[in-house]
């Protein structure tokens, strides 16, 4: 399963290693005409291998402007977080401005990139969490003054976008997500269809609490 998801996790990796490259060397900076040159097959893995973890924790501003920290572990129910809507790539973020995932999987790798502004041969780590992708279920207004939750779903597996890579500097926070009782399951005879996507339990809508 991981062969058909490394190109996608490649692609992901590489504007945030041109950034970095921008950040740490600006005459190194690559124009956007140059952009397409860049090919996400030269960002290598050092001794082909990725490091996985069992918690990821982020640091978020309570309502009353203080400090708080949700801790996720993806063996457990908490698992899902919330970040910002791309507003260029998703038609519908200007009807909403979150997307909802659930992590499966909180990984480091040592990455090596030799394509177009390349600087050295010199492994950089970058994180990155493996989600599977939360949707909205056709309810497009909800807010505050709506007067209700947000009400998601899972997309078919079988869909390009069901799954992605997230930079863990994005993640908002944690997020607390219910299932929908009156909607029933997914998979009424409790078998799945990935074991990587852990979707044996998958109930047919969410919501997501406030």
């Amino acid at each position: 399963m991981w062969k058909n998801f490394l190109p996608k996790l490649q692609q992901h990796l590489l504007p945030r290693i041109l950034s970095n490259l921008a950040a740490h060397s600006p005459d190194s900076r690559i124009s956007d005409a140059d952009q397409y040159k860049c090919d996400a097959s030269k960002v290598l893995f050092k001794h082909d291998r990725m490091y996985q973890h069992n918690l990821f924790r982020v640091n978020y501003t309570t309502y009353d402007i203080r400090r708080g920290q949700d801790v996720m572990n993806p063996s457990t129910s908490h698992h899902n977080v919330m970040v910002l809507a791309n507003t260029e790539d998703d038609e519908s973020a200007s009807a909403h401005p979150f997307r909802y995932a659930r992590v499966l999987g909180v990984f480091h790798v040592n990455v090596v990139y030799v394509g177009h502004g390349m600087v050295d041969y010199q492994p950089h780590r970058l994180e990155f969490l493996w989600v599977r992708w939360y949707e909205n279920s056709g309810v497009t207004r909800n807010g505050w003054f709506d007067q209700k939750l947000d009400r998601i779903r899972f997309p078919s597996m079988a869909g390009q976008d069901a799954f992605g890579f997230i930079d863990p500097s994005d993640v908002l926070r944690g997020c607390h997500v219910v299932p929908a009782f009156s909607k029933g399951r997914q998979h009424y005879d409790g078998r799945g269809i990935s074991r990587c996507a852990k979707d044996s339990g998958d109930w047919a809508q969410y919501y997501v609490n406030r």
